[in-house]
């Protein structure tokens, strides 16, 4: 064999070898798992987690919103394997500064708790996070907070903290600025005329300064009506009591609902004496107490919960309502009670303040 044909075979086998080399080199593909979706530095817009940004959904473009509301975000997908998501929200005020947190949460949906300012611009965005990593945050979206207290068709809502009311104002009354409207005798109480009468509803309110062995008898936190007549004699009176020193038993908590008559036993609703005596509570007049009165769907009820909504319950009777329907025409609800023609007996609490008053015939959001 020639020279010239050894080195060409040397040179084949050679480049045969080195194929076969760099095949048997090279790397097996790992699959991808979540730890792959979080990166080890930050891309341009600071997050560090493979993922898509969430697109807002609600309250979006400057919306009106008539309660707190709930914010929601579409949900964001890993781009690379799988994993659990959670997501947090961020609030912003019309200044720009941050308001609200809401800390990671497990969907994409977050209940504002704090407390807005009435009728102001609101913006906020969310993402997703996972194992540390940070998602991209979603385009900012925008809406406009309660423009306040109201009075629309079957629904009432009085934040009082602002030094406004949407009720009437009557007797010895005036606003403690950040807390509420308080009644500063037996004759202050606020009134609502509710347009639309409410056969099944709630009335409740936040209430302060209530105190054992205050002056009174059978005290009112709350009252409704039919009209304008004697509160007392009233055929769809409703008062809601915390009984005063002269009260029998004194600082107990009950109750009494008219459904259409004044005189008859079969439409008059309330607690049985043995479940009176036993319902006494010393009440602190610094704490709060979020007293809420239902009825409609068969029976009459008041709880009342210490330190706000979402505290305690330290009373919750209810009385079943078998006849009758409640039904006011025009339908007049109080925080207190108009002064009757028996005096004390229907004495609104002296001290207590009131604030979030929500009538309606849908629970409080």
């Amino acid at each position: 064999m020639s020279l010239r044909s050894i080195i060409s075979v040397s040179a084949i086998i050679g480049l045969v070898l080195a194929v076969a080399c760099s095949r048997e080199s090279s790397p097996v593909a790992s699959p991808t798992g979540p730890s792959s979706a979080v990166g080890s530095g930050a891309a341009p817009d600071g997050s560090t987690l493979k993922a898509t940004a969430p697109v807002a959904i609600s309250p979006v473009n400057d919306q009106a919103v008539n309660d707190t509301p709930t914010l929601s975000a579409s949900a964001s997908t890993l781009k690379y394997g799988q994993g659990a998501l959670q997501y947090r929200f961020e609030l912003f005020n019309d200044g720009g500064a941050k308001v609200q947190d809401s800390g990671l949460v497990a969907s994409p949906s977050f209940k504002v708790t704090t407390t807005l300012d009435f009728k102001k611009r609101y913006t906020w965005h969310a993402r997703a996070e996972y194992q540390g990593g940070v998602g991209p945050w979603s385009a900012t979206a925008s809406f406009i907070s309660p423009e306040g207290g109201y009075v629309r068709g079957s629904e009432v809502f009085d934040p009082l903290y602002n030094g406004k009311s949407v009720g009437d104002l009557l007797g010895n009354v005036s606003f403690i600025p950040g807390k509420g409207l308080k009644l500063n005798d037996g004759s202050g109480y606020v009134r609502y005329l509710i347009p639309v009468t409410i056969t099944t509803g709630e009335f409740s309110a936040e209430v302060e300064g209530l105190r054992s062995d205050a002056p009174g008898n059978k005290s009112k936190v709350f009252g409704m009506q039919e009209g304008q007549d004697d509160f007392i004699t009233n055929a769809y009176r409703v008062d809601v009591q915390y009984r005063g020193v002269s009260g029998s038993p004194p600082n107990s908590i009950t109750f009494r609902a008219l459904y259409g008559s004044a005189t008859k036993l079969s439409l008059r609703y309330e607690p049985d004496t043995a479940t009176r005596f036993n319902s006494v509570y010393n009440l602190n007049p610094s704490t709060t107490y979020y007293w809420r009165t239902t009825w409609g769907n068969g029976e009459f009820r008041v709880m009342v919960r210490e330190g706000g909504s979402t505290g305690p319950i330290i009373y919750n009777q209810a009385v079943p309502t078998p006849n009758g329907t409640y039904n006011p025409s025009p339908h007049y609800a109080y925080l207190g009670a108009p002064l009757g023609r028996s005096g004390d007996e229907s004495v609104s609490i002296p001290g207590a303040i009131y604030r979030n008053v929500w009538i309606s015939t849908r629970p409080k959001p």
